[in-house]
């Protein structure tokens, strides 16, 4: 038996060595006779340019690879100190970035984050906010809104035009040291404004279910303010870029266009996939095919948004506002991409917006005698209209407060606007560094001032 068993391993082994050798014959035979020919007259490849090639692949995959490790890593700490993650994964963003990474490790710096790789990690972000901002519209409940009573609706208005003002007189102020000649006062100003209007919606929903209180009577109110807070702010930054973009005719073409692609993706779009929903449930899950139609239609509808010259976000956005938010396929299509969109996209936004965040831009005490002011009048804006909205419309001063709180959570949104203005040059360098220090300080300052106000508070429970 082990006799057979050798002669079969030995059989093994011989064919195998007989075989490799027939292949390398058998190449240098076709090589010989192919180096007689002759081949069409190419250009030359540099081998130069080939390895760059390879080294850029090589740094944003080294780049990806300590962003997602450094979000985690800080995001888990931020956890453990009660803290959204989000906050410490932005700020794990910026401290990959040239104010601390740059500084400590200049070295490090340039080779995990060389200026080669940014316009790399640039697009990959780009893909990531895409991605988000439609899962962000498939968590969004239409009926809700619909629903919500002009209480709410005057609550969340509230919240918006207060700081709103505010941040348009601001810009009174700033317009002449912190703007380019290239923009007008009006873009300008309109674009601040908006930035001091933001609620995130995503990061005020974490903080509300990590305190067990989404469900009660306040977080009922809370979410349906912050998601009517959502849907107009991306309007009126729909706006905004319009301006920016294109001269007043332009603008006026840009709004129409973008008001007759709402209406048809409300009156066209979301009957068709009211349709197509219930066939895509036919089956046990959402198949292969049925993610393709999805993703097809958002890189349609991003680019038709594009196209028209608002921003490829908000096709995106509204795609996924059409579907129905509570069906099988919307649920489906959330499980599947948001870990990914979490795990890597966004921390490689975070990682763009930290690499283009210069704290050293704000250096003497005047300029941070401007951030405080700024976080000054973003905080009194935006708590103090919906403290005062709150108030009226018969709640009571601790859930007024405590509304006024949670409605001054800014978080990823905001950088998602800043990034936006950044992009189209309406805000400098030096006022994005200000105005994300805000977007963090408001954030962060949310959850222990919630806890102060509301501790011991019993919360009453939504009937519904």
């Amino acid at each position: 038996m082990k006799s057979r068993l050798t002669r079969n391993r030995l059989r093994t082994i011989l064919f195998y060595l007989l075989m490799l050798a027939a292949g390398v014959g058998g190449y240098l035979l076709i090589n010989q006779r192919g180096e007689i020919l002759f081949g069409q007259n190419m250009p030359p490849v540099d081998p130069a340019q080939a390895k760059e090639s390879v080294n850029q692949l090589l740094h944003v995959l080294l780049a990806l690879a300590t962003v997602i490790v450094t979000a985690r890593a800080v995001g888990a700490i931020f956890k453990l100190l009660k803290q959204p993650p989000v906050i410490g994964e932005v700020i794990g963003g910026i401290l990959l970035g040239p104010s601390f990474l740059g500084t400590m490790a200049p070295e490090w710096y340039a080779y995990i984050l060389p200026p080669s790789a940014a316009p790399f990690l640039g697009v990959i972000a780009q893909l990531g906010v895409i991605f988000y901002m439609f899962v962000v519209g498939l968590e969004l409940d239409l009926k809700v809104l619909r629903k919500s009573g002009h209480a709410t609706l005057a609550i969340s208005h509230a919240s918006i035009l207060v700081p709103f003002l505010l941040g348009s007189g601001l810009a009174l102020w700033i317009y002449p040291t912190m703007s380019t000649p290239d923009i007008s006062f009006t873009a300008f100003s309109l674009f601040l404004g908006v930035s001091m209007s933001v609620t995130a919606f995503p990061v005020l929903a974490r903080i509300l279910t990590d305190r067990g209180i989404q469900k009660s009577r306040m977080g009922a109110i809370a979410l349906t303010c912050a998601a009517v807070d959502d849907v107009t702010a991306w309007c009126l930054l729909a706006f905004v870029v319009s301006i920016v973009q294109a001269k007043v005719g332009g603008a006026i073409l840009t709004l129409a266009l973008t008001a007759v692609y709402i209406a048809m993706m409300f009156l066209i779009g979301g009957p068709v996939i009211r349709r197509l929903v219930p066939w895509l449930e036919t089956w046990d899950e959402l198949t292969e095919g049925g993610i393709a139609i999805f993703f097809v239609g958002l890189l349609i509808s991003a680019l038709a948004t594009e196209f028209i010259g608002i921003h490829a976000i908000f096709g995106a956005f509204l795609l996924g506002a059409i579907t129905p938010h509570d069906s099988r396929v919307a649920k489906e299509l959330t499980d599947r991409i948001e870990d990914l969109v979490r795990i890597m996209f966004l921390p490689a936004f975070f990682a763009f917006t930290g690499m283009r965040t210069q704290i050293s831009l704000v250096s003497t005490q005047e300029e941070w005698m401007l951030c405080g002011v700024i976080i000054l009048v973003a905080t009194v804006g935006k708590f103090g209209g919906t403290l005062v909205a709150a108030k009226l419309t018969g709640l009571n001063w601790r859930d007024s407060s405590a509304l006024g709180i949670l409605m001054n959570t800014r978080g990823l949104v905001e950088l998602i606007v800043l990034n936006l203005g950044l992009d189209l040059k309406v805000i400098s360098p030096q006022l994005f560094t200000m105005l994300v220090i805000m977007a963090l300080v408001t954030t962060f300052a949310t959850a222990p001032i919630l806890e102060l106000i509301t501790r011991n508070h019993p919360w009453e429970k939504n009937p519904s």
